[in-house]
């Protein structure tokens, strides 16, 4: 008799237990969602932001937000080894306008016995500024819109750096568009024309972006899992690169992105990889 009053006991002990677990998931997604939405005075969707192509600000960005990022990756080319490295800042100087500048290099390494001299030259690659604007934030639809500008100054390498200073100017209009599905799925599209003009020659060459990503953020945390399908036509050609990633809250205020390149359809571009620091300071809310 005591055997079955302890069985009993220890089945309901069990039971309440996965209950009360799968409540405290539910009400984590609740209150971690409500932290970010809500707001007397400004609406604001919860998005995972990819992390190979981020945006500017947060969707939806609010007065007094800020970021500092750190990037750092590495492509595995054919006839030699390229290393990216970022830095940049963005922040919100008004409700849902995002401003961001950003310094990309690029550093190269010959493989396979390549000749030196047909590698190319590690570079500061230009100055990026960039700016957007969430136009249409709707917080029961989950669901928002933004239109943004980067312009982008080319500069010379370092081997003929300042002969010129700067050698071109891409123009970059792009308009984003995210919905999350329920609390944990996210989806996103970033697409837009690239101009690239050359002030030797005066001439223009364009190509066109279309970036789609998949998330599944991890319940009451700002931790996810997805992918990134970077695609681009050029001259009627069309390149995809798949990033399968993952973004990690390692401290307060303080979180990694990691990505992986895997390309599908380059000819001399093999498997790459890119870690993102994003470092988001406090800020007072208005």
């Amino acid at each position: 008799m005591n055997t079955k009053k302890i069985v009993t006991l220890v089945t309901v002990i069990v039971c309440h237990a996965l209950s009360f677990a799968q409540i405290t998931d539910s009400e984590k997604d609740s209150i971690y969602i409500q932290q970010v939405e809500k707001h007397k005075h400004t609406a604001k969707v919860l998005h995972a932001e990819p992390l190979f192509i981020d945006l500017i600000r947060d969707l939806g960005a609010r007065k007094g937000e800020k970021e500092w990022n750190v990037g750092l990756s590495l492509t595995d080319n054919l006839k030699f080894d390229s290393y990216e490295a970022l830095i940049e800042y963005e922040w919100a100087p008004i409700d849902r306008l995002g401003l961001e500048i950003e310094l990309p290099f690029t550093f190269y390494s010959a493989i396979n016995g390549t000749e030196k001299f047909t590698v190319p030259s590690n570079q500061l690659n230009s100055i990026k500024m960039a700016v957007q604007w969430s136009f249409f934030v709707n917080v029961p639809m989950a669901t928002s819109m933004a239109v943004g500008y980067i312009n982008e100054l080319e500069l010379s390498d370092f081997r003929s750096f300042g002969k010129p200073l700067i050698k071109g100017n891409v123009y970059n209009p792009f308009f984003v568009v995210a919905k999350r599905w329920g609390n944990n799925f996210h989806s996103l599209v970033y697409t837009g024309p690239k101009v690239e003009h050359s002030f030797a020659t005066n001439k223009l060459h364009t190509t066109y972006d279309i970036n789609t990503s998949f998330h599944y953020m991890i319940s009451g945390t700002r931790n996810f899992i997805g992918i990134e399908f970077n695609k681009t036509i050029k001259d009627s050609a069309f390149d995809m690169i798949l990033r399968p990633q993952m973004r990690l809250d390692i401290a307060e205020n303080l979180l990694i992105g990691i990505v992986a390149g895997i390309p599908v359809s380059r000819e001399n571009e093999r498997l790459s990889s890119f870690i993102r620091l994003i470092w988001e300071p406090k800020h007072h809310k208005h």
